[in-house]
Formats: C-alpha cells, structure tokens, sequence
C-alpha cells in the first residue's frame, strides 16, 4: 500500500492540499463488470471498505463527488448510503462537470484529487491537484496519473487513497 512518506515532497504537499476527491464509478467503485440478471436489472459490487474510506474522508472535512459515464441506479443507491451528494451521471464532459462542480464548492482544481481507470478520465487527470489511477487502469490513464493504487479498481484502491489522503492530512 502506498504510504505517504514513501511519496516523493511534492506529491507530500499535492496529497496534503487536497480538499475534494471525485470518483469514476465502473473500473473504481467497481471492478469494472456489469452484470445483467434475467430481468434485464444491471447488478453492480461495491467493496466495503471502499465505503469507508469514502466516510472517513467526509468526516475529515473532505468533499466526495462522483462523476460517471453511465447512469446507475445502484450508483445512486450506494451514494445515498454513503452521503455523496454530489452525484453527476451520464456524464461525457467530466471535465466541464468538475469545473462546476468546483465553483459552487469554491475549490480551485488544485484542491481536487479524481481517481479513475479509462481515457474519459484523462482530461480530468491533467486539470487536478491530484490524479490517481486504480491498479487494473488502462495503459494511457496509469501514464496520466500521478499515482497509481497497489488495489485494483472495486477492491479497495478508493480506500487505499482515502487512508493516504488522511495521512497526508497529519503532515
């Protein structure tokens, strides 16, 4: 697991003025698969201790948004239990998404760190304070990243980077 003294002191410092994290959701909160039941009803899996990382942030006093390609109501459902309420769906522009989203915050884009797993990401990677791939990433998002998980997207890299956030938050 990534640790942040293992860090080099700009990515210390980066890590230490984040006040937001945005999440992708398929390939991050999940690993990446949809599964269809009989009915036509797409499942989706959530790790736990992503979960909790996700509320050991907000108890921190850090933002959680999550800005997704697809809609999902599992998604909605999982961010419900989780008090996101920052949720944007169905979204092609993250970028554009992030930017509003950070206005109505008053967060500069420095003060953000986006984890995701494909090239709808990367945009968002190069505007950030803090770009961070989850492990199984494609080959152009892991180039972009300035950090990428030892967990692999839907078992556990969100909580790997929310206990990294927390430590970079004692520095």
């Amino acid at each position: 697991m990534t640790q942040i003294q293992n860090l080099n002191p700009d990515l210390q410092s980066r890590v230490s003025a984040i006040r937001a994290l945005t999440l992708d959701v398929d390939g991050v909160l999940t690993d990446g698969r949809i599964t269809y039941d009989s009915n036509g009803m797409v499942i989706q899996s959530f790790h736990v201790h992503d979960g909790y990382g996700v509320k050991a942030v907000q108890a921190a006093g850090i933002g959680v948004a999550i800005i997704s390609g697809r809609n999902s109501l599992a998604v909605e459902l999982r961010a419900r239990e989780l008090d996101i309420v920052d949720v944007y769906q169905g979204i092609e522009d993250k970028l554009a998404v992030l930017n509003e989203y950070c206005a109505r915050q008053g967060l500069s884009l420095d003060q953000v760190a986006h984890i995701g797993d494909d090239v709808p990401d990367i945009p968002v990677f190069k505007a950030v304070g803090l770009a961070v791939a989850v492990a199984d990433a494609v080959k152009t998002a892991k180039a972009a990243a300035d950090l990428v998980t030892d967990r692999r997207g839907g078992r556990g890299a969100v909580r790997e980077f929310c206990d990294l956030l927390l430590e970079g938050r004692k520095l």
